[in-house]
C-alpha cells in the first residue's frame, strides 16, 4: 500500500474500509474499463463520457495513491501516460461482477413497460 494511504487510518468496519477506496461512480467504471487492460486517459474520458477531465485526473490520482492502479508516463512527444490496475485493484473484480450482475438482474425486474 501507498505511503499515502498509511497517512490516513481506516476506518474499522471491513465494508467502509471498501467504500472509501471505491467511493463514488466515477473511481468504480475507471474500475471496470481498467479490468479489461491498460487504457490511456483519452480512452477512460470517453468511455466513462460525462466526467470532467479534472474530475477524472483527481479519481485517477486518488486511485493511484490507494495503490489501485499504476500510471506509467512514457517519454514521447506527446507524452504518453497509461494506466493499468494493479494487483490490488484487480482484486476488486469479483466485487464488480457481483454489481453487474446485481444491476443486470434489478434492470429486468424494474424495466419500465414500453
Amino acid at each position: 500500500m501507498s505511503e499515502a494511504a498509511h497517512d490516513q487510518s481506516l476506518p474499522a468496519c471491513p465494508v467502509e474500509v471498501t467504500l472509501t477506496l471505491i467511493s463514488n461512480k466515477w473511481k468504480v467504471l475507471i474500475l471496470r474499463d481498467l479490468l479489461t487492460g491498460t487504457k490511456r486517459f483519452g480512452e477512460l474520458k470517453k468511455s466513462i463520457g460525462t466526467v470532467t477531465q479534472k474530475v477524472l485526473t483527481a479519481q485517477l490520482r486518488e486511485m493511484e495513491a490507494s495503490g489501485l492502479l499504476t500510471r506509467t508516463v512514457y517519454a514521447e512527444v506527446p507524452p504518453r501516460v497509461e494506466y493499468a490496475l494493479t494487483e490490488l485493484g484487480l482484486s476488486l473484480k469479483p466485487i464488480l461482477d457481483s454489481m453487474q450482475a446485481w444491476g443486470s438482474d434489478y434492470q429486468t425486474k424494474h424495466e419500465l413497460p414500453r
